[in-house]
């Protein structure tokens, strides 16, 4: 007995060090814990300063230099210019997402995007399902007439056995669709499908903002000719986001107002548009941002 008797007080004693030890374990974990905590909520930003900031903004990148790529496949062009500088401005990281045309009302329309910039015309149908900005910039339709067609107003083209070719869902859609009831629309899904059906004599115009006509019968002068004669009032682009988006549509507004008297469309048109911008004061036209 008296050789087992001292080993109860050592087991007893390294039993209640050992419960010491995992004790101090545990206290030292939970204070970590709780400093770690601390640590986040104190590094952590004021309420709304995490808030996403990224601008999806919808474009049809197939209106060049408005709308297009580079030849990296990189969107570029005056709208994406104007678009990148105002999430400068205003601190959001802005993408692209290339739309379709007639998906780019819809894209605003589910969320899928903050807002579109797409040289798109103000109209009234549109604004019963997005909002839009005031306006940044004016356009009129022209005419792109075949060579051979002998087309020279509006009235030749609103003329039994007379084409015209109109992209889906445009101003020139709706004008034709109204006013050229004589004539057969034919309705196509781009710009250079319509411009093609007038180069090849499948149509015999081609209705579409003059400086997409300027450009496409500069690109072929021998098989087009450009009709110029204004035949209705002009056009205004805006930018749409979803109704009801009163702070986006603000800023936008404001950006547009500032746009107008810092050179901001000067220098986009200097990048971009330089020649057209001659050419029109040539021809005497209003140029899109002198309204």
């Amino acid at each position: 007995m008296n050789t087992t008797a001292p080993t109860r007080p050592r087991r007893l004693r390294a039993a209640l060090a050992a419960c010491a030890l995992v004790a101090a374990t545990l206290l030292a974990l939970t204070a970590c814990s709780s400093n770690g905590g601390a640590e986040s909520s104190n590094d952590a930003a004021p309420a709304g300063d995490n808030d996403d900031k990224t601008l999806t903004v919808a474009m049809e990148l197939a209106y060049p230099p408005f709308e297009t790529k580079d030849d990296a496949g990189n969107p570029s062009g005056v709208s994406v210019d104007f678009m990148k500088d105002f999430g400068a401005a205003y601190g959001y990281d802005v993408v692209i997402e290339n739309t379709a045309f007639d998906g780019l009302i819809p894209m605003v329309q589910t969320g899928k995007a903050d807002c579109l910039m797409s040289s798109i015309t103000i109209t009234d149908a549109r604004k019963e399902s997005v909002d839009f900005s005031d306006p940044y910039a004016m356009a009129q339709l022209a005419i792109l007439a075949n060579a051979q067609s002998g087309i020279g107003s509006i009235d030749d083209l609103n003329q039994a056995g007379r084409k015209v070719a109109v992209k889906t869902g445009s101003t020139g859609d709706v004008f034709a669709t109204k006013n050229l009831t004589n004539a057969e629309i034919v309705r196509l899904a781009d710009e250079s499908a319509c411009v093609t059906e007038v180069v090849q004599g499948k149509a015999d115009g081609f209705l579409y903002d003059q400086l997409t006509i300027y450009r496409n019968n500069q690109k072929n002068p021998d098989t087009t000719e450009a009709v110029f004669i204004p035949f209705q009032d002009p056009e205004y682009w805006g930018i749409a986001v979803e109704k009801g988006n009163d702070e986006l549509l603000s800023q936008l507004n404001e950006f547009i107002a500032q746009s107008k008297v810092d050179g901001e469309f000067d220098r986009l048109t200097e990048k971009h548009l330089a020649a057209e911008k001659a050419a029109f004061d040539e021809l005497g036209f209003t140029w899109f941002f002198d309204f």
